[in-house]
């Protein structure tokens, strides 16, 4: 694998585990991580009360290149929800209430801090 490649395969394991631990303190329970239908992904599942969340995290180091939830673009929301229905279908979750939410996860010196964004799309 190549160096920078395997640099951002860290970074974005590190954001799915903010993403997690912040998840959990809400008290949602994790259904799935790296969820894969037909070529799409999503980072993480949970179930929010009565709902299951669809999560998109994206992390950066910094704001060099601009926001993480800027990179969450029309055409990466259109293949989530493509996957998404993968997921209710293979769960028979036709009849329950969904959502999909944005952790944008910036890590800087070491620190990280999320910003969340419920309902994103």
């Amino acid at each position: 694998m190549e160096k920078n490649t395997r640099h951002k395969k860290i970074l974005g394991t590190a954001g799915e585990g903010v993403a997690e631990q912040f998840y959990r303190r809400r008290g949602c329970a994790i259904l799935e991580k790296n969820f894969i239908f037909n070529h799409g992904e999503i980072d993480l599942i949970v179930r929010d009360n009565e709902e299951v969340v669809f999560v998109e995290v994206k992390t950066r180091r910094g704001n060099t290149y601009g926001a993480p939830e800027e990179s969450v673009t029309p055409l990466k929301q259109h293949l989530l929800r493509r996957t998404a229905e993968g997921y209710i279908w293979l769960h028979h979750l036709e009849h329950t209430p969904c959502r999909f939410d944005v952790l944008a996860v910036t890590t800087t010196g070491g620190e990280a801090s999320a910003k969340y964004f419920p309902n994103a799309f």
